[in-house]
């Protein structure tokens, strides 16, 4: 499983780590980092995070490693959108992208890959690295799916999508 987040969508979604943001740009970004190296330690999942560019640093994409997460700086004139559909292209199978923006959910999902909003994903990480989150195979079609939460429907209760199938089974996966 590789997953890919949108790191200044995801923290300036995260009322923690925006706020992390506010002291400055690198603060913001090594808190992301920080929480990601702990998802890492729970669930050995491939992970890169893609931020747009340093100003002024370099013309090309830049690329390090730090504490076992793939972090990457768009080059000058590429977004961090940019770069994620890229590698979501080059990438085929197990790949679940962490973002709430829109364009890139659709590109993912008619690439076959998965998508999480950025404010579930928060919600399921600190799960994760508290220890609250269900174990894998204790989640049972009765658990009310992401989409229905917070939603008072009629009529009987639907099965989860192939979609919010394999979002729960990607972040299950040990």
């Amino acid at each position: 499983m590789h997953i890919i987040v949108d790191g200044y969508n995801l923290i300036r979604q995260s009322p923690s780590l925006r706020s992390r943001e506010r002291i400055s740009l690198e603060t913001g970004r090594n808190s992301l980092i920080s929480l990601l190296s702990e998802l890492k330690k729970i669930r050995p999942h491939r992970i890169t995070v893609v931020f747009d560019g340093r100003e002024g640093l370099s013309r090309r994409e830049t690329r390090e490693a730090i504490v076992g997460i793939q972090v990457i700086y768009s080059a000058v004139g590429e977004t961090a959108d940019d770069v994620i559909k890229r590698m979501a292209t080059e990438e085929a199978g197990n790949l679940l992208v962490v973002t709430s923006d829109r364009e890139i959910g659709h590109f993912i999902h008619r690439r076959g890959g998965a998508t999480i909003l950025s404010p579930e994903f928060e919600q399921q990480l600190s799960g994760i690295i508290s220890g609250t989150a269900p174990a894998q195979g204790e989640s049972g079609e009765d658990e009310p799916c992401p989409a229905e939460t917070g939603t008072k429907k009629k009529g009987p209760s639907r099965r989860p999508s192939r979609k919010e199938k394999r979002l729960r089974q990607s972040l299950n996966k040990p």
